[in-house]
């Protein structure tokens, strides 16, 4: 084993897009304070050049859905990979995933969720105070499997500020399209010294119901029901952590568990059991003498593994551990720039057990160095940064199929990305944002050795070796406009892939299944994202026009087809008002159809979500009540997901959801 060092900076300067105007990312309480943005600033600002979108406490309460690609599919840029109602990741423009990094609490965030989509991500927005999205590459802050984005799930499981007194948190849901019943709540106590978290939660969900009648063979279901067919689920959670407070810093620690038994969907009797155990250790210490002022570090181990079930027996068992190390220094300023310095190590040991593992046991191990640097100017901002990475995969073979034992041994990488961004402030209302980024990504352990059968994307699937770095360029360029309560934002975008790892289809078949080979081409994507607001009326009450629009192009450049699992032009409105305590929204957003689609894969047609909710915030004494009812896809629509596999993999089993209706409320005191 081999250890490196790894140079990393960021400057992604893209369109800064921190009025949130997308009606999903706004505040549901008038007046309502926006939402600290951490994850694209490592100085720990509340404004990042990098294009970010947010959901708070209230957004999350009104607009959460069991799986995280759900709940911010419709954030501009922003699609979801849905494999069902109980797994999908998000997509941001395009990429999906291990181009997309999920974290929590800006540290990694573990599982098998980017390995097939029917794996679920062990993250619910019960126990979540807000998400970050980054559109557009992060690589240089946290790896090459950010070069589509950051996805940051942040929470207080780990104290950042001291408590004064008791704190906490109830909330109940129900809903009619899955038959939904949830419940979580947290407390929080403690004084300027010491701080203690605990939190818990509990989601059940039965089958989801559908405008067209499906076939179901699953015993005990009907055989043709407007249900999707094993989609029920369970899930449920908790955590336990505790600070402690000096003058100049703080040092906590946590630990969580997250279980869930969930219908894969695509067959009728295939369940999956997780459980994930995470322990985390974070600390910060302040007003340091000489050269770096600050200095953080996150450290954390987790343990995952879920089982897939084939009726009553078990099949085959996932398993990925691993640990994270970041620390991060911010220097003083020095000749006027002001940044930080940092290392991240990261190790994992993947392994699969079962007739269909389809990639070998693997041992992947990480180091990285990175900086990044800010420089205020007179007409706004500029930003440089690099990462240099050390990164070595190895395939440990499979001790029960000999399938793997040709491809063992290890491979070694070597990514390099540089970037750099300014941001032009032309008037107190207009300014002008642009980027340039060079990023490598080491490819993935089963991109290189994978070799059986993945029924999730009904192909055997072959990994190749010989891969080298996926290598990508990309720009960003953007206008924000913002008067009051109006604002415009508008950014486009554009990547050049040198070296786009996929998988390619060949003519060969294993085992009755299409035989596809991990290959490296030529892509390109090019989209655009808007998004805006509209003061209508202001008075004794407020009733204003969100607006959003976004599109995606992707091409391989090899072959010149078009990319899979692109979503379409989509564009919406919705009109936000507000009185009071009383908040109310109705919207709908139009999905374009998508023809633009390869070889094997299933054109989707153009549909209309209709969607509608109202809340109401009750104060009573030292408790405040959050009521909340949302109705979803309102006229029924039948539509179909073009960013989801199970719409050419299994067409008559993935119609998306429903009309639903959901009622909650939320105490805090």
């Amino acid at each position: 084993m081999t250890h490196s060092f790894q140079l990393s900076a960021l400057a992604c300067a893209c369109v800064a897009t921190l009025s949130f105007s997308n009606a999903w990312a706004q505040s549901a309480t008038p007046g309502a304070p926006s939402e600290i943005v951490i994850t694209g600033n490592p100085l720990g600002r509340d404004s990042t050049t990098v294009p970010v979108s947010t959901m708070g406490r209230a957004d999350l309460l009104e607009r959460g859905q069991s799986t995280l690609g759900e709940t911010l599919n419709g954030l501009p840029g922003v699609s979801s990979t849905y494999f069902g109602p109980n797994a999908s990741r998000p997509t941001i423009r395009g990429l999906d995933g291990d181009r997309i990094r999920v974290l929590n609490n800006s540290a990694s965030s573990l599982d098998a969720s980017a390995l097939s989509y029917d794996h679920a991500v062990p993250l619910d927005v019960l126990s979540t105070d807000r998400i970050e999205v980054l559109r557009g590459p992060a690589a240089l802050l946290y790896g090459g499997s950010a070069v589509g984005g950051v996805v940051n799930v942040i929470d207080n499981r780990i104290p950042r500020a001291p408590v004064s007194g008791v704190l906490g948190k109830a909330q109940l849901q129900a809903g009619t399209g899955n038959d939904e019943r949830s419940v979580a709540g947290l407390v929080e106590a403690g004084n300027e010294r010491y701080a203690l978290h605990l939190d818990g939660f509990d989601r059940r969900t039965g089958d989801v119901r559908v405008p067209v009648s499906l076939d179901c063979t699953k015993p005990g279901s009907p055989a043709n029901a407007r249900r999707i067919c094993n989609s029920a689920s369970t899930a449920r959670g908790g955590a336990l952590g505790a600070s402690t407070f000096w003058d100049h810093g703080y040092l906590g620690a946590s630990v969580n568990t997250y279980q869930s038994d969930y219908g894969t969907v695509a067959e009728d009797e295939v369940t999956i059991g997780m459980k994930t155990t995470r322990y985390a250790l974070e600390g910060q210490v302040r007003q340091l003498p000489g050269w770096f002022e600050t200095v953080k570090a996150r450290l954390s181990h987790t343990d995952y593994q879920h089982t897939e079930f084939e009726g009553a027996q078990a099949g085959t068992v996932f398993a990925n551990k691993g640990q994270d190390l970041r620390i991060e220094a911010r220097h003083r300023t020095l000749s006027g720039w002001q940044g930080v310095v940092g290392f991240q190590t990261e190790s994992s040991r993947f392994s699969a057990v079962g007739d269909e593992a389809f990639a070998p046991f693997s041992r992947t191990r990480s180091q990285a160095l990175f900086v990044h640097e800010e420089r205020p100017t007179a007409w706004g901002q500029f930003t440089a940064g690099a990462r240099w990475e050390s990164v070595r995969v190895e395939s440990l073979g499979n001790p029960e199929l000999d399938r793997f034992d040709e491809g063992m041994g290890a491979q070694k990488f070597t990514p390099f990305s540089v970037a750099t961004g300014a941001v032009f402030k032309l008037s107190p209302a207009w300014s002008l944002t642009g980027n340039a980024a060079m990023t490598q990504r080491a490819p993935k352990d089963y991109e290189l050795f994978a070799n059986g059968p993945h029924l999730a994307t009904h192909a055997w699937e072959i990994g190749n070796k010989d891969l080298g770095l996926e290598k990508s360029k990309s720009l960003d360029a953007g206008v924000q406009w913002k008067s009051g309560p109006d604002s415009v934002n508008v950014t486009a975008f554009a990547s050049q892939f040198a070296n786009y790892i996929g998988l390619m289809n060949t003519s060969d078949i294993e085992e009755d299944l299409p035989v596809q080979l991990y290959q490296g081409v030529k892509a390109q994507f090019r989209g655009l994202e808007a998004s805006g607001r509209q003061r209508l009326w202001q008075g004794a009450s407020t009733l204003d026009l969100d607006w959003r629009a976004d599109s995606v192009r992707a091409s391989n450049r090899s072959t010149g087809e078009p990319l899979p699992r692109i979503s379409p032009m989509r564009v919406g409105a919705t009109l936000v008002y507000g009185q009071g305590p009383w908040s109310a929204k109705l919207g709908a957003d139009w999905h374009a159809a998508q023809n633009r689609v390869p070889e094997g894969s299933v054109a989707t047609g153009a549909y209309t979500l209709v969607n509608a909710s109202v809340s109401y915030r009750q104060k009573l004494d030292a408790t405040v009540l959050n009521w909340f009812a949302r109705l979803d896809n309102l006229s029924d629509q039948r539509a179909y997901s073009a960013s989801s596999i199970l719409t050419s993999t299994a067409f008559g089993k993935s119609p998306l959801p429903g009309r639903s209706f959901k009622l909650g409320v939320q105490a805090t005191f």
